[in-house]
């Protein structure tokens, strides 16, 4: 067997990449044709390009958590908002995690920030153009939007954006075809998806989308095939999954796909391993973590799934508590670029 040198000790198994992460291992010293074949496979390290990190919130504490979404694990203390809110939104690019809103003794329009690589506590973004808590949030990388969500006046339809890299006041953007709350949101880097889900009287499986880079009310895009409350929603680049919610008397575990490029309805993909509501899904390249929420009482689960296959979630790990009532973000979700 050939030897090779892998930190200055003779060794014949260097360690191969996990991903084409700038901080995934690839020690060793590797042929042309070997590199070739890992950066060909898409898994060749690539610098400045990070893992992929995931961070959620919520639940009426400030505890921003942190997970490593390549590898499966417990999650851990990132830093605090400067508020405990309930059902805030998150959106993020590939640098920075943003979370808005949500209700912290009233409705709020925080909008604060943190720097993905960094563990600490957020700074002050901004505000929400009207106060809310139970709405969704997605982005392109560039812009961060928020859809729909509940106030002190009730369901509301309001979308409004900021631009991530800079800090200031929420815009508008436009209005969701349904007034609603408890949704879920998931993007592309062109395109927004938004599952509305509850107007406060009756729940809905619409599926609605708009186009991120230009404001402008929603459009229909097609139906899941139950109508609930509170689902999970995230994406990789080119495929949607929303899972989960509560249909009024069960909390659900179906898992369902749709192609973001293409409007259409749902098709099934598996069953997360817990039927549950109101926690948050988040991405990081090909794998969907679900995060905590509610079977009819909190829960700490974090389960995942390969989003370019279909099958059933597996566990993942757990949340530092029990938890409900999350936003969440990551610095590799669907919405930026490849």
């Amino acid at each position: 067997m050939t030897k090779r040198y892998l930190g200055n000790i003779i060794t014949p198994n260097p360690t191969a990449p996990a991903g084409p992460y700038e901080d995934s291992a690839a020690s060793g010293v590797w042929s042309l044709a070997e590199a070739f074949a890992y950066n060909k496979a898409g898994l060749w390290p690539t610098a400045g390009r990070p893992a992929p990190v995931g961070l959620f919130v919520g639940n009426e504490t400030n505890v921003i958590q942190q997970f490593n979404i390549l590898t499966t694990g417990n999650a851990f203390d990132f830093g605090d908002l400067s508020y405990a809110p309930d059902n805030p939104a998150g959106c993020s690019s590939t640098t920075r995690g943003l979370f808005a809103g949500g209700y912290a003794s009233s409705f709020r329009n925080n909008i604060e920030y943190v720097t993905i690589s960094s563990a600490g506590n957020a700074l002050d973004f901004g505000d929400l153009t009207v106060s809310r808590g139970y709405f969704s949030g997605l982005s392109n990388g560039t812009s961060g939007v928020f859809s729909g969500g509940v106030n002190s006046g009730g369901y509301i339809n309001t979308i409004d954006f900021v631009t991530i890299a800079s800090t200031g006041n929420a815009s508008d953007f436009g209005d969701l075809l349904i007034v609603s709350g408890f949704n879920a949101s998931c993007a592309s880097p062109t395109r927004g998806l938004i599952r509305t889900a509850f107007d406060g009287s009756s729940r809905n499986n619409t599926i609605e989308f708009i186009t991120t880079a230009s404001t402008g009310n929603a459009a229909d895009f097609g139906d899941a095939s139950y109508v609930a409350s509170g689902p999970f929603g995230c994406s990789n680049s080119t495929r949607g999954i929303f899972s989960g919610g509560f249909d009024g008397s069960s909390q659900k575990n179906q898992i369902e796909y749709v192609t973001i490029a293409s409007a259409g309805n749902v098709t099934d993909f598996g069953d997360l391993t817990q039927a549950r509501s109101q926690g948050v899904g988040v991405t990081g390249g090909d794998r969907a973590v679900f995060v905590a929420g509610t079977t009819g009482g909190k829960v700490n689960t974090m389960d995942y799934v390969t989003i370019t296959t279909t099958g059933n979630a597996v566990d993942f790990g757990d949340a530092l508590a029990v938890a409900t009532g999350l936003g969440g973000c990551s610095n590799a979700h669907g919405g930026l670029a490849a």
